[in-house]
Parts: structure tokens; C-alpha cells; sequence
């Protein structure tokens, strides 16, 4: 009774006890969705270490130029982890939903830690997932800059995951003991429908293997971009190699970053260290071919046959000393990677080269015109194109 003596009012629809019907909602399945999750999660936050330490390297941990291959899996797996985690993730916020809505919303210290781990790893790792989504299609919805908030909010979540374990760790060890037919009805219902228990234990088992079944098909339709036998079945992939004749995708063109005036002047000339060079005297210059991959942070990836001159080579006719970090500068005057440091590690690997072919062809406006680097195990937004001098740093 109110203190009005009226009735007192119904609970909202979303705390009444009945507004969670589902029984397959168990910790049974709970905990299995959670470490499926969790391994994708690490690995997402590992090669996601990786990528930035590749963009922005420390001088006290310098980063191999090998294995060629090697940034290419990385961000390959980046990016397909990531992808795949997206239905595990609404799988997993399904299975604990109606816990959000239990009432009291803190009933001690430790509830507090557990609702706010919950918040955290879930506003988290949604950001992650749908921001990183977004990149991939190039649409830009925010006005930060992704790389630093999307490196940033890996760590809010891999911090949420290890709080939200250290308080529900006795549940994550009792649910992971549990069976999936263990059912959340009483005993009277179980002997008024001893099927009951098999039915739930279908269902849970089926909203598992379903999800697990989703994250398959969204890897199956997007990794066609890096893992080139699975081309064909790349329907989601943003950048597959196979939609354009070279085979090398591109996502900045030389109009976009308004260069195309600069790369076609006949007074374009190139600049490393103390020596000046026209476009004939690099083709002059001893020639090699190397077949390397062009790796994008967005997952893409494509191998290709350049050709050009050593940068090794033309750092020594430049004076610039082998342990020199050098910087490549391109003639697009402004963005984010106009120029890109290079490491001796990499600027002394015989691979490296100053690019001037691609595929046997003189390299087109949008693959880099006149001069492009190209470098085993780097990123592609560090493979600067329309370079103009090479300087140390």
C-alpha cells in the first residue's frame, strides 16, 4: 500500500520476473562464450601491440625487417579476430542481459567492482569493435584521431576483462564445472517434464555453435582480402586485391593527396642526403626486382614484384651513415604519413628499395609516381609514396 493508501505501482516491465523467460541463458553457457571472447580479445590486443610498435617504434626495441611476411599475418589476424568477435560479443551480452537489470543495482563493495567491470568491458569493447568497423570502410564518424583512440581503449579493455575475472572468477570455475543440460528450474518441474532438462541443453549448445558458426562466416567473407586462395568468398572485404588489375589496392590516390602536378614536373628530382637525382639517373643506377608485400593496418594485403634501386645503395652515395635513422618525405604536402621513418634495420635490408616499377610497369600515379619505398615487414601507410628526398632524421 502507498502511503496514500492506493496500491503500491507495478515494477517496470524490464525488473518483473518474468521478463527474462529464456532458460538458456546458464552459466554453462555464459562462461564458454566468455573464453571464446577472451581468446579473441588477446589476440586482437596482441597484433594490435604489434602494429603500433611498427608505427611508432622504440628506440629501445628496434623491430626486425623479417620475416617479409611477418606484419602481413599480423595485421591479417588483427583484423579477422576482430571481425569475428563482433557475434560472440552480442552473443555474450545476450546471455548475461538480464543480470543488467537485477535490482538492487549495488548491493555491496564487490557487486560495485563487478557492475563496474561489466560497464567498462562492455562500452569498451563495443567502441573497439565499432570504430574498428568503421575504419575498415573508411568512414570517419568522429572527429579523434582512430590509431591513438583505438590504441588507447585496448587497454581499457584488456584492463576490464582482467577486473571483471578477478571478481567472478568463483562464478567463471563454477559455470565452467557445470553441464549444459543443468537447468535453472526446480525440481517439480523437472519431474512434471523430465524432458525439460535435454531440451535446454539443445538450445544451449545451439546458441553456441551458432554464434561460433556466425564469427566463421564473417571470417570466411572478409579474410579473401589478405588470404588470397579465399579471394573468391571475400564478399565484405573493403580492399580485395583481386578487384583491381595490378593486384595492389589503393587507398590513397594521387589526386586525393594532391600530388598529381608535382609527379609529372620535369623538375622533379630526388633528394637523399648530399646527392641530387633525376629520374634517369636512378634508372641508370643498378637495378633489383624483390617480391614483397604491401600490408595495410585495414587487413588488406597483396604481394608484388617491385622494382627500383637499393635504398641502401643510394644512402651511401648520400653520405648518411649506416647506423643513421633516416626519414622518407613525400611530395604530399600535408597527412597524417606524408613522411615515415626508417630504421637501419630496414633501410639497410637488401630488400628495401627505392621503387620505380610494379610488375615490370613504370609505377602508376596512384602506386606511387616517380618513386615510391617499398620494405619487407611494414606497415602500408609507412611505404611512402611520391617521395621526394630521403633525410636523417
Amino acid at each position: 500500500m502507498s502511503a496514500r493508501g492506493g496500491s503500491a505501482p507495478p515494477p517496470l516491465p524490464v525488473f518483473a520476473e518474468d521478463a527474462f523467460p529464456s532458460r538458456t541463458r546458464h552459466p554453462w553457457l555464459v562462461v564458454r562464450l566468455g573464453a571464446i571472447l577472451g581468446v579473441a580479445i588477446t589476440v586482437c590486443f596482441v597484433t594490435g601491440i604489434v602494429s603500433h610498435l611498427h608505427q611508432h617504434p622504440l628506440a629501445w626495441l628496434p623491430l626486425p625487417a623479417g620475416p617479409v611476411w611477418g606484419y602481413r599475418v599480423n595485421q591479417g589476424l588483427h583484423v579477422a579476430t576482430g571481425l569475428a568477435s563482433i557475434p560472440i560479443f552480442v552473443a555474450k551480452l545476450w546471455s548475461v542481459y538480464p543480470h543488467l537489470f537485477t535490482w538492487p543495482a549495488v548491493r555491496d563493495p564487490r557487486h560495485a567492482l563487478e557492475r563496474l567491470s561489466v560497464g567498462l568491458l562492455a562500452a569498451a569493447t563495443g567502441f573497439e569493435l565499432v570504430t574498428g568497423v568503421l575504419n575498415l570502410a573508411h568512414l570517419y564518424l568522429w572527429s579523434f584521431l582512430f590509431p591513438v583512440a583505438h590504441y588507447a581503449v585496448a587497454w581499457v579493455v584488456v584492463g576490464s576483462v582482467l577486473l571483471h575475472l578477478a571478481v567472478k572468477w568463483p562464478l567463471v570455475v563454477q559455470g565452467w564445472k557445470s553441464r549444459a543440460d543443468a537447468t535453472v528450474v526446480d525440481d517439480h518441474e523437472l519431474e512434471a517434464d523430465p524432458a525439460a532438462g535435454a531440451e535446454e541443453a539443445v538450445t544451449r549448445r545451439a546458441v553456441l555453435w551458432g554464434s561460433v558458426a556466425a564469427a566463421a562466416a564473417i571470417t570466411t567473407v572478409t579474410v579473401g582480402q589478405s588470404l588470397r586462395p579465399l579471394g573468391w568468398a571475400g564478399l565484405l572485404a573493403p580492399r580485395s586485391p583481386q578487384d583491381v588489375p595490378t593486384g595492389i589496392p589503393i587507398n590513397r590516390t594521387a589526386a586525393s593527396a594532391g600530388v598529381l602536378v608535382s609527379i609529372v614536373s620535369d623538375d622533379y628530382r630526388l633528394r637523399v642526403g648530399d646527392q641530387v637525382f633525376t629520374l634517369a639517373q636512378l634508372s641508370a643506377l643498378p637495378q633489383v626486382e624483390v617480391e614483397l608485400p604491401i600490408a595495410c593496418v585495414e587487413g588488406w594485403s597483396a604481394s608484388g614484384v617491385w622494382g627500383g634501386v637499393r635504398l641502401r645503395d643510394l644512402l651511401d652515395l648520400g653520405g648518411i651513415p649506416q647506423d643513421a635513422t633516416v626519414r622518407a618525405v613525400s611530395l604530399e604536402a600535408e597527412g597524417l604519413y606524408s613522411s615515415a621513418e626508417v630504421t637501419p634495420s630496414f633501410s639497410r635490408h637488401p630488400d628495401t628499395l627505392l621503387a620505380l616499377r610494379l610488375g615490370g610497369q613504370v609505377l602508376s600515379h596512384d602506386h606511387g609516381y616517380p618513386v615510391r619505398l617499398i620494405a619487407p615487414n611494414r606497415p602500408g601507410v609507412l611505404q611512402t609514396k611520391w617521395v621526394s628526398r630521403v633525410e636523417i632524421v
